[in-house]
């Protein structure tokens, strides 16, 4: 039963191309926000995406552009260039579908 805590699904378009983000030891990260609706309601995500999904996010994802993730909440807290702390929870994708 564990493996069914903290999932998440969402479909909806992406709000602009990711941001891609390579490191020295080869890994790369994509980072972007999708946009989902509900009842004429828009709600924004934080999403990112490791490996070979943001490789694919790279290549496919752009503005507009819609998707159907699965993945899972993290929270994490992060200092602002001000040096205040703020909290942030965003979509760790797992799996994606372009649509």
């Amino acid at each position: 039963m564990q493996t069914l805590r903290n999932n998440i699904t969402l479909i909806g378009n992406m709000g602009s191309d990711a941001q891609i983000t390579n490191f020295e030891n080869g890994a790369k990260v994509a980072r972007f926000q999708i946009a989902t609706s509900d009842a004429g309601k828009t709600n924004w995500h934080k999403v990112f995406a490791w490996g070979n999904i943001a490789q694919f996010i790279e290549s496919y994802g752009k503005k507009g552009r819609e998707l159907a993730i699965h993945g899972r909440l993290v929270k994490r807290t992060y200092l602002t260039k001000t040096g205040k702390q703020q909290q942030v929870t965003e979509v760790e994708v797992k799996h994606v579908i372009g649509l």
